[in-house]
């Protein structure tokens, strides 16, 4: 029987900033190390198709020689796609969590990737509930930024993307600015993650460490990582777990903007009806021509978010496609599984988005 707590590390961060490269490099080494640990992982992201908690199931987790994929609950893969984390504690991360418990023997760790949106405190905040905390403790929280973005004074690579996130999940109960939705992420840290740095000159440094030494303690550290030349996370393992932090003793004395506007009696509201996501299907596609059709679109239409996956014909492997904005970035991730269908699968996140129209446009890229 395991007596101590179940180590929990939360990783929040804006949409982009780079959190889901972080686990998922942070998951190949845990499993790919002398000393593999069993862990949990629970993903909330946005989008109908969940490109996030795919990327994080086909790390090498637990599959055999032959590549077989195993299910989610063989990896401990938990998806939350019912709305942004934070709002729906009750209705959806406490009965994770109640599971997690009844598994506790055959856990070591925990690892939660927050929505976007999420505010850390009232998930910390979750983790006192009795049948949690005399099993769990919260390791660390640890908001991760985008370098450039915070340098140039965005905050998110692209805001546009962030505001169509925010107005499309009807479950989102705040609705702070990116400012204070910064702030409040900042709040909760443990530890501060500094995403791209490797794009960031001295200059750019200092101003990220002005930024964020204004807003958390100085008890807090940052950090920078940057990408491998595979596009991985240069992050290592005991960057992110064996904090000990156990900050779930802490976050009553964390005050946020979001407990301020509560406190005043604010009412959000959310005009849901002003984005649009949708999932469009392929078959297998000329990789050039689908990127030339996408960017094509990126430049044509509202589209905020676009990512997926791509089935390119005599490439056993599966090519992942991902853009903000008007930047397109590609690359393989795995091999494609025998019993697995060779399909391409886009999510588009924008404003006034015709499915029939974009899917005209990239089925030119068919073969």
């Amino acid at each position: 029987m395991k007596l101590n707590k179940i180590p929990a590390t939360v990783v929040t961060g804006f949409l982009g900033s780079g959190k889901t490269t972080l686990l998922s490099n942070v998951l190949r080494q845990v499993s790919g190390g002398k000393d593999p640990k069993r862990i949990a992982v629970i993903v909330n992201e946005f989008g109908e198709l969940d490109i996030d908690a795919d990327l994080l199931r086909n790390c090498p987790l637990d599959c055999d020689d032959e590549g077989e994929t195993p299910s989610s609950t063989q990896q401990g893969i938990y998806e939350l796609a019912n709305g942004c984390i934070c709002c729906t504690v009750e209705e959806e991360f406490l009965p994770v969590m109640q599971e997690l418990v009844k598994r506790r023997d055959d856990i070591d760790h925990i690892l939660i990737e927050t929505s976007g949106l999420a505010l850390p405190k009232p998930l910390v905040q979750a983790f006192n509930w009795p049948d949690i905390k005399q099993h769990c403790t919260v390791d660390a929280v640890i908001t991760v930024i985008d370098g450039p973005a915070v340098a140039a004074g965005r905050f998110a690579h692209d805001a546009d993307q962030i505001q169509a996130q925010r107005l499309a999940d009807e479950s989102l109960n705040h609705d702070p600015d990116l400012a204070e939705l910064l702030d409040d992420q900042l709040s909760a840290a443990d530890l501060v993650i500094v995403s791209k740095s490797d794009l960031l000159s001295d200059d750019e440094r200092a101003r990220v460490e002005q930024v964020v030494n204004a807003k958390v303690p100085a008890a807090v550290k940052i950090a920078y990582i940057g990408q491998n030349e595979d596009g991985t996370s240069d992050a290592s393992i005991e960057l992110v777990m064996g904090l000990e932090a156990a900050a779930e003793e802490r976050i009553e004395a964390v005050h946020t903007h979001h407990d301020h506007h509560h406190n005043h009696g604010d009412h959000h509201e959310h005009a849901h009806d002003h984005f649009d996501s949708c999932v469009i299907h392929l078959g297998e596609v000329d990789g050039e021509r689908l990127q030339d059709a996408l960017k094509e679109l990126l430049a044509s239409q509202q589209i905020y978010r676009a990512k997926g996956f791509a089935a390119l014909p005599n490439k056993p492997m599966r090519q992942v496609l991902q853009a903000v904005g008007q930047r397109l970035e590609s690359h393989f991730d795995r091999l494609w599984a025998a019993d697995e269908a060779r399909r391409t699968s886009l999510v588009m996140i924008g404003k006034h988005l015709h499915v029939e129209q974009l899917t005209a446009v990239l089925k030119v890229a068919e073969v």
